[in-house]
């Protein structure tokens, strides 16, 4: 699973909030002295707050925006592990897929909108249903290939240049791939150097890309997008299970059908190294990376 879905604390707290309230209010409102007997118009009323509140909830989170984290590094540069970041819903429309549980309310696609190449999406696995995240490459009716690590896009490679080696900390990656390292600074925490190119698609947008080794996946024969799909890659190409590999659970995830988008990746919220500790207040500050809040993607 490339991204996690996130419960929302908002709700928790402002339920909390509110019964809060209520109790601290009740003796004079609701209650006779020396008793403890709630009106039972009181109780229906709190019921009903806390009814408006849920459906409060579901319909930001089904229609408006959405909180996700990542829990792997097939984004890379762009997203790293342990960042939570916001998808606005609206984008594409609406399906099944954006709507807790997946419910079948929704008939196909409704207000259906077509993505952009270079889109971040969100999207559930054809397979297994879990949301994953990768970048929007190819459209309906294109075709794509790959030679030697290069995208090749209805016949013409795609643009890119080197841009340099990109230094993560092992913190937000799984092993350093490419066996270089380096000291950061003066904490003498080891970072990776990775190889990073700087790619531009035909509209224009432009990502870095990391691309460390040849793999098998770096030469494909060109396939043609389905009508009613798209052609997604992560960033970091040689650690992602993408459109280059046939659709399974856990594995690759084949075109994605276009009715299976939940929403588009947005900016980053929160993100934390994952050295805090619950029982330790003070890593909660000291595991974030506040460099990275805020970040648009």
């Amino acid at each position: 699973m490339d991204v996690k879905p996130q419960t929302d604390p908002m709700s928790r707290s402002a339920t909390n909030d509110a019964a809060g309230a209520w109790n601290g209010s009740s003796a004079s409102a609701t209650t006779a002295p020396g008793s403890d007997v709630q009106k039972p118009d009181s109780l229906l009323g709190f019921a009903w707050f806390l009814v408006k509140l849920v459906l409060a909830v579901l319909i930001l989170r089904s229609f408006i925006f959405s909180p996700f984290s990542i829990p792997s590094d097939s984004m890379l540069p762009k997203l790293w592990q342990g960042d939570y970041f916001i998808a606005s819903k609206w984008p594409y429309g609406y399906s099944r897929y954006s709507l807790p549980f997946n419910a079948p309310l929704i008939p196909g696609r409704i207000l259906a909108s077509a993505p952009k190449r270079g889109d971040v999406v969100v999207f559930k696995h054809p397979i297994s249903q879990e949301d994953y995240i990768k970048r929007v490459i190819g459209l309906p009716g294109d075709t794509i290939g790959m030679v030697n690590g290069r995208v090749v896009l209805n016949g013409t490679p795609l643009a890119q240049e080197q841009a340099g080696n990109f230094a993560i900390p092992l913190t937000a990656i799984d092993g350093c791939p490419s066996g270089e390292w380096r000291e950061r600074g003066l904490s003498g925490e080891p970072d990776c150097l990775i190889e990073r190119s700087r790619e531009t698609l035909p509209n224009g947008r432009t990502q870095s890309v990391l691309d460390f080794a040849m793999i098998p996946q770096d030469n494909m024969a060109p396939v043609t997008v389905p009508d009613d799909s798209v052609f997604v890659m992560g960033d970091h190409r040689d650690r992602s299970a993408d459109s280059r590999f046939p659709a399974e659970a856990q594995l690759g995830v084949g075109m994605v059908p276009i009715v299976n988008l939940v929403g588009r990746a947005e900016f980053i919220v929160w993100s934390t190294d994952g050295s805090a500790e619950w029982i330790k207040p003070w890593t909660w500050f000291t595991a974030a990376r506040w460099d990275r809040i805020g970040t648009g993607l």
